[in-house]
């Protein structure tokens, strides 16, 4: 086998990889919110309820459709950088989410709640914008 077929069943290969663990993260978000809801008093937070859609849309979703998009990006040479930016967005955005709900169901607020939404869709949009920089100075060499 060459290299380069190698390298490029390894690209397919982590992008599946992270399709898999944002389901895995999907489904213990709902897990998490089930589980709280039992000692929550029968109080519930949409923001728990709907915690699981980052991982969900902005993981799974977003990493199937790139991978079909675009099938070998993961071998592209800025990748590293987009996929941490990308995540750790994601992960603010899913910390967030669970701490408002925690928040919510126990009948308080804090400010902190919104800075974690605002961080966490700039580091979205930062992961997006390196994705596109990427792909577009990738096509420009070619």
């Amino acid at each position: 086998m060459s290299i380069s077929v190698m390298n490029s069943r390894e690209g397919s290969r982590q992008i599946r990889k992270t399709v898999i663990v944002y389901l895995i993260l999907t489904a213990v978000s709902i897990a998490v919110n089930n589980i709280y809801a039992q000692f929550g008093h029968g109080v519930r937070s949409a923001a728990m309820t709907l915690m699981f859609l980052y991982p969900l849309l902005g993981g799974a979703l977003f990493y199937f459709t790139l991978g079909l998009i675009v099938p070998r990006i993961s071998d592209r040479r800025n990748y590293r950088l987009f996929y941490n930016i990308y995540n750790s967005g994601i992960a603010v955005l899913t910390v967030g989410s669970l701490l408002k709900g925690i928040l919510d169901i126990a009948g308080t607020a804090s400010g902190y709640v919104q800075l974690f939404q605002v961080a966490g869709w700039a580091g979205a949009a930062a992961g997006l914008v390196c994705l596109i920089a990427m792909v577009f100075k990738r096509r420009e060499l070619s």
